[in-house]
């Protein structure tokens, strides 16, 4: 195994161009998908993280008296899903308001009376924070005799996840792009290098090496070079994920997300596959060129 790797290295360094060609291709490629990678992984835990705080506001109609306010809270209380309930009266939401206004407040002054109606709050367990619970539970609560409204940001909610899910096709589409070319790149400079030494493979045959034994200098070629590429494809995006988070309002990021960096296991996966693609770049041109 050692002598491979000494005569992989040998073959990088004499083809110092070739190498970088395939390095940097195999950087970029990594450098693209990871960016997307990183993308999903934080809008997931952003979406995860609304789902979690979803809570359904159940609107009242007008004039609804008191028994029939107690009579609703006993309802919703005991439907599935259902943690606590809380009543808003309207008074209390109109101080909301007012509260949430501050210097603009005093256009709520000369109000003749309250237009807002009375709602409870209700929050759920966590084993219905998904959308299809929420909103078989949002039907159940609007179906009952006083309910006036339903609302739990269903509309925003569901756009934001059609068009994460929009972006997750599209990276999924570029990263299978970006695999093909990348392995196919390698691959013509791998073939490069042999019809350079293809004088070297004949001798090597005529005295008996085996196609293994041949082989076996190329594959550890192409693992190091995928393993190089993968290195400087993350580090790039490392520097660009601090760059970034470095420059975004730390009062945004603390009250709504956390951004945050690939993971380790991610970090090695995403290693392995660009030494898969350095690996399957050198199958496929031996292959081809040992047929010969």
């Amino acid at each position: 195994m050692i002598i491979y790797c000494k005569r992989a290295i040998k073959d990088i360094l004499d083809h110092r161009f070739l190498s970088t060609v395939t390095i940097v291709t195999i950087a970029i490629a990594i450098l693209i998908s990871s960016a997307f990678a990183l993308f999903f992984i934080n809008a997931n835990a952003i979406v995860n993280s609304w789902k979690k705080g979803i809570r359904i506001m159940v609107y009242l109609k007008p004039n609804s008296s008191e028994i029939k306010v107690a009579d609703i809270k006993s309802k919703i209380e005991g439907m599935k899903g259902v943690e606590n309930v809380r009543f808003i009266s309207n008074k209390e939401a109109l101080e909301r308001l007012k509260n949430q206004m501050k210097r603009q407040s005093s256009l709520l002054d000369d109000l003749q009376e309250n237009p807002l109606p009375d709602a409870f709050e209700v929050r759920l367990t966590d084993d219905f924070q998904n959308q299809d619970k929420v909103e078989t539970l949002a039907a159940r609560l609007e179906s009952l005799s006083q309910v006036d409204e339903v609302e739990y940001g269903q509309v925003w909610l569901g756009r934001f996840t059609n068009i994460l899910n929009l972006f997750r096709l599209t990276g999924y589409a570029m990263g299978v792009l970006f695999f093909v070319a990348t392995v196919l790149i390698v691959a013509n400079t791998i073939r490069l290098v042999l019809y350079s030494r293809r004088e070297e493979v004949e001798i090597m045959r005529l005295v008996g090496a085996t196609d293994g034994f041949i082989r076996a200098p190329f594959y550890v070629e192409g693992l190091i070079q995928g393993a190089l590429g993968g290195i400087i494809g993350l580090a790039a995006l490392f520097v660009l994920f601090m760059f970034i988070s470095s420059n975004v309002d730390k009062g945004l990021t603390s009250s709504l997300f956390a951004i945050r960096f690939l993971s380790w296991e991610a970090f090695l996966g995403i290693l392995i596959c660009s030494m898969f693609v350095g690996w399957m770049g050198c199958f496929l041109s031996l292959k081809q060129f040992l047929k010969q």
